[in-house]
């Protein structure tokens, strides 16, 4: 699966992680998650804090324009690597993917994914919106939250 979104800064890579938290909860190892964007820029530091103050566990590998984060949600995990990149670029898969599509703005600006078996839209809010404002961290714990609900609800159907 890959979560897609116009910057892979926000909402895809929220997306990926309680998707990829999700599979490991319900024991599906053959599920891997991916993120993506319609173009790249970084994995945004207010969604790195939303991610660390939920429980992910957090660290830099590659510090550059566009960070390569580590991350894990528990010990002993092999950590998944976070860096904003477009959806059709590696280590994303190029066939026999799901795409979801987090964003309204990437779901009506790439109507067509190019190798997948299908194609949802599960948009939602995006936090940037607060960025700088007295609600930041509010409306990002929120979405954080909000999103990790709804991935979780989805692997739990996929578990059945």
């Amino acid at each position: 699966m890959i979560v897609i979104c116009t910057h892979n800064s926000r909402r895809s890579h929220l997306g990926q992680l309680w998707l990829a938290l999700a599979a490991d909860y319900y024991k599906l190892p053959t599920i891997e998650t991916f993120s993506g964007g319609t173009e790249a820029t970084l994995f945004h530091p207010n969604a790195i804090a939303a991610v660390k103050r939920v429980g992910f566990e957090v660290s830099i590998e590659a510090q550059a324009k566009n960070p390569i984060y580590n991350i894990q949600w528990k010990a002993n995990q092999e950590p998944y690597q976070a860096f904003s990149k477009r959806f059709e670029e590696a280590p994303n898969p190029t066939q026999e993917f799901a795409a979801i599509m987090v964003c309204t703005e990437a779901d009506e600006g790439c109507p067509f994914v190019s190798g997948t078996d299908f194609r949802i839209a599960l948009p939602f809010e995006d936090p940037k919106a607060f960025d700088g404002t007295p609600q930041e961290e509010e409306k990002y714990d929120e979405r954080c939250r909000q999103i990790g609900t709804e991935m979780l609800y989805v692997m739990s159907k996929v578990s059945k």
